[in-house]
């Protein structure tokens, strides 16, 4: 339904939304919904389903499998991902491989170099921010291969070659990762951490570059962790140079 405001003259825009509100849940899609119509200017009816069987009541009314429904001009449009193309936004592809959570990393690695060098002599930029760039992405890079070491060794599995000789290799890998970054940031036992460093990048990048550019695999890329979209690449060969290059640095110097 559309009405002329009192003051304006403008067209007002209302929209109803029905979505879960209980005691043990709130749904995130419903928030989203809400707040994506308020901000396309809809007065938005919000009608809260306060139980599993007022939720279950409604969708066997509406033939709906989910929730957050929401009607415009008493036409039903859906639920979040239906609103988001009803405005023509895009919509996420669970499955489309992006190279956001890489970028992530590595952005957030060098804002903490930058930060950390910056408290301890007032500038931002030098050799040792991008010594910490590259340390610290090591260690970020191996919290998320940790917390999921299963998904992870399953996904590295399918290209590494070590791994596919020697499976435990998977499960060392993380840890040694981490090691090898913890101790470079601390600049401690640095005759540890660069050949480990120089050991796992080297035979990543040539598992990288051999299932890549020799076999010509489409495979996602397991440096972000299990089941991730990353694509296994230029992204993911580049990580082990850098670790390559970073142990040969410090061991040098």
């Amino acid at each position: 339904m559309l009405e002329k405001t009192a003051h304006s003259g403008e067209i007002e825009k209302h929209a109803k939304l029905y979505r879960m509100v209980t005691p043990d849940h709130v749904c995130p899609f419903g928030l989203k919904s809400k707040a994506l119509l308020e901000r396309k200017g809809y007065k938005v009816e919000d009608f809260h389903l306060r139980s599993r069987e007022s939720t279950d009541k409604f969708k066997a009314e509406h033939d709906v499998k989910t929730t957050p429904q929401t009607f415009i001009k008493g036409d039903r449009i859906g639920g979040y991902d239906a609103l988001k193309k009803y405005f023509g936004l895009d919509v996420d592809d669970p499955d489309e491989k992006t190279y956001t959570p890489v970028i992530a990393i590595f952005a957030m690695a060098f804002f903490m170099a930058a930060a950390a060098r910056f408290a301890l002599t007032g500038s931002v930029f030098g050799l040792r921010t991008i010594e910490w760039f590259i340390a610290f992405s090591m260690c970020l890079l191996a919290v998320q291969k940790l917390r999921d070491l299963s998904s992870f060794s399953n996904q590295f599995l399918g290209y590494d070659l070590l791994a596919q000789r020697v499976v435990p290799y998977a499960y060392v890998y993380p840890f040694a990762e981490a090691l090898a970054g913890v101790l470079m940031i601390a600049g401690a036992l640095i005759w540890l951490a660069s050949p480990v460093a120089i050991f796992i990048g080297t035979v990543g990048a040539v598992s990288v570059f051999k299932a890549v550019y020799i076999d010509k695999r489409d495979l996602k890329c397991a440096c972000v962790g299990g089941n991730s979209n990353v694509p296994l690449g230029f992204v993911s060969l580049t990580e082990n140079l850098m670790m390559i290059a970073m142990g040969i640095w410090m061991l040098a110097t």
